[in-house]
């Protein structure tokens, strides 16, 4: 196992627009995280397209989710009628469709993270997906004010302020997509 380790996040629209990039970097700093790479970007829906899964697996996931963070609220949801689809799959490709539009709604930072199992320390810091989920001094803990059951109905994904590379082959992808070599120090 590679102790040290290179990792992507990603600070989304909504971090950015609240101006927490600051505090943000600031957390990965303090953790000891070493920035080797750092740029602001408005990512083309091509850009957003390439860095989302289109394997059946991942988008049938976003489905699932979806559906089953409406029933943990009690919430009927009619996939035809509701979402215009007809199954997990089609709701998935649809999520992932909002997923592109958000995160080419306006400015992105990319930062490259590296130190001693970078990508496990990322995730720690930034906490879970779902912002009430995240546990207090996570930074989707602390600063994370979007409700899944909100983003359902407005049919647009939750904005949880950050992407962090979920694991090795995920970081190595991502890196390569979002800086050329030459970017990374």
């Amino acid at each position: 196992m590679k102790i040290v380790e290179r990792t992507l996040v990603l600070i989304k629209p909504d971090g950015v627009e609240r101006k927490l990039i600051g505090e943000i970097i600031s957390r990965f700093e303090k953790a000891g995280l070493r920035i080797v790479g750092l740029g602001i970007v408005v990512p083309s829906k091509k850009m957003i397209d390439k860095h989302y899964p289109k394997d059946r697996g991942w988008i049938e996931n976003l489905g699932y989710n979806l559906i089953k963070t409406a029933e943990e609220a009690k919430m009927k949801i009619d996939l035809k009628k509701d979402y215009g689809v007809r199954n997990v799959y089609e709701l998935g490709l649809k999520i992932r469709q909002w997923l592109i539009d958000f995160m080419s709604s306006g400015p992105v930072v990319k930062i490259a993270l590296e130190g001693p199992q970078a990508i496990m320390v990322v995730r720690k810091l930034v906490g879970k997906t779902i912002p009430f989920l995240a546990e207090p001094g996570t930074i989707r803990g602390d600063f994370s004010i979007d409700n899944p059951i909100l983003a359902n109905l407005e049919k647009r994904p939750v904005k949880n302020l950050i992407h962090a590379s979920g694991n090795k082959e995920e970081a190595e992808r991502e890196l390569k997509l979002w800086f050329k070599k030459s970017e990374l120090i």
